[in-house]
C-alpha cells in the first residue's frame, strides 16, 4: 500500500514514468498548452522579461531560466520574441534549464542550437544545487499541477488520505501532523495538498539570491473543497474517481493532474521569503505583459491571413469561459 503521492509520483517520475521520456504536446499528444496554442505565449512573457530588466530590478546580464521546458519550445519562442523586440540583449543574456532527464537535455539543447547557433549562451541544469546565481528571472508554465499530492477527505471531524493498494484508491485516518494543519489553516475538507510546494520554494529562493518568477498554471485562489484530480490520454478527460477507472491501464501512460490552491502556493512562497507581487487570471496577465501590443506589431508587419492566423490563436490563449479564466499567472519576487 502506498501514500497517494508516491503513487503519483511512481506515475510521473518513477522508472519509465510518463515524464521521464518525451511526449508530444498538442493535437498527437494527451493535451494542449499554452505554448502549443501560440508563439505570442512566450512572446508576452519575453516582453515582460525586457520590461523586468529596464527597470533595473535585474541586470542586462541576468540569466533567463526555465524550469519544466519540456521540449524547449517555450525557452525558443522567448528567446526569439527577446531577438525581435530587443536584440542587444541576446548579447548579455544567458539562457538555462533546469531539468533532471538527461534525454530531455539533450532533445532540449538539439533543439536550441537548432534554432539559434551560437546567438545565445545556454546551460543545463539537473538539479537546484547545481544553480548557484546572483540573479535571474525563473519562467515556469504548468509544473505545479505536476507536483505530487495528497488527496484529502474530512469525515465524521477527521481528516482522512488516499493510498492505493492493488489499484484501489482507499482512505484511512491522517497520521501526517504537517497535512493536518494545512487542511485546518485553509479549511480544506475536500480535495488535493501538495506537500512540495514549501521545499521547491525553499531550494529556489537557496538557488538564486535575487529573482523574479513568472509561473501559469490552473486552479483557483482558494480551496474548491472537491477533488479536481484527473487523467488526461489522448484529449480524454477522466476524474480519478470515475467508476471502473482503470488505474493500472493509464499508469504511467498518461498524465495526472490536478487544480492548483494558488493561496496555498502563495503562503509556501512567502514562508520561504518570497513575495507575490501578481496573481491573476492568464487573461490578464498576459493582457498586462503586452500580447495586445505584440498582435499590434504583427498587423503593421504581416499580411491579413497572418495576422488573423495569429489573433485567433491568442484568442484561445485568453477566452473568459476556457483558458483565460482556467489558468492563472503568479509572479513572485524575492530581493537580496
Amino acid at each position: 500500500m502506498k501514500q497517494f503521492s508516491n503513487y503519483f509520483n511512481d506515475w510521473l517520475y518513477g522508472d519509465d514514468g510518463y515524464y521521464s521520456n518525451y511526449k508530444t504536446i498538442g493535437k498527437d499528444g494527451d493535451f494542449f498548452t499554452a505554448v502549443s496554442a501560440s508563439k505570442l505565449f512566450g512572446g508576452a512573457i519575453a516582453k515582460r522579461i525586457i520590461e523586468t530588466i529596464e527597470s533595473g530590478f535585474v541586470s542586462k546580464n541576468t540569466t533567463i531560466l526555465e524550469i519544466g521546458a519540456h521540449h524547449g519550445y517555450l525557452m525558443a519562442d522567448i528567446i526569439q520574441f527577446i531577438y525581435t523586440l530587443k536584440p542587444e540583449l541576446l548579447k548579455t543574456l544567458t539562457f538555462g534549464i533546469l531539468e533532471r532527464y538527461e534525454n530531455l537535455q539533450t532533445k532540449q539543447k538539439n533543439y536550441l542550437e537548432e534554432s539559434f547557433g551560437n546567438a545565445i549562451t545556454f546551460l543545463h541544469y539537473s538539479k537546484f544545487e547545481d544553480i548557484n546565481l546572483k540573479e535571474a528571472i525563473v519562467v515556469a508554465n504548468e509544473i505545479f499541477d505536476a507536483f505530487p499530492c495528497e488527496l484529502v477527505y474530512q469525515k465524521d471531524g477527521l481528516l482522512e488520505q488516499a493510498f492505493v493498494e492493488d489499484n484501489k484508491i482507499i482512505f484511512l485516518k491522517s497520521q501526517n501532523d504537517e497535512l493536518i494543519e494545512i487542511c485546518k489553516n485553509h479549511n480544506i475538507t475536500k480535495g488535493e495538498v501538495s506537500l512540495e510546494f514549501l521545499p521547491f520554494a525553499q531550494e529556489l529562493s537557496k538557488a538564486i539570491e535575487k529573482f523574479e518568477f513568472i509561473t501559469f498554471d490552473y486552479g483557483d485562489h482558494f480551496a474548491r473543497n472537491d477533488f479536481s484530480c484527473r487523467v488526461y490520454s489522448k484529449h480524454s478527460v477522466y476524474p480519478i474517481f470515475e467508476e471502473n477507472l482503470p488505474l493500472h491501464e493509464l499508469f504511467k501512460k498518461s498524465d495526472i493532474t490536478y487544480d492548483v490552491n494558488f493561496s496555498f502556493l502563495i503562503e509556501c512562497f512567502k514562508k520561504a521569503g518570497i513575495s507575490n507581487i501578481i496573481y491573476e487570471t492568464q487573461l490578464k496577465g498576459l493582457v498586462r505583459f503586452g500580447i495586445i501590443e505584440l498582435l499590434e506589431i504583427l498587423l503593421k508587419n504581416s499580411d491579413e491571413k497572418t495576422y488573423l492566423r495569429e489573433a485567433n490563436k491568442v484568442k484561445t490563449l485568453l477566452e473568459p469561459t476556457g483558458m483565460g479564466d482556467r489558468f492563472k499567472v503568479a509572479v513572485f519576487r524575492k530581493t537580496n
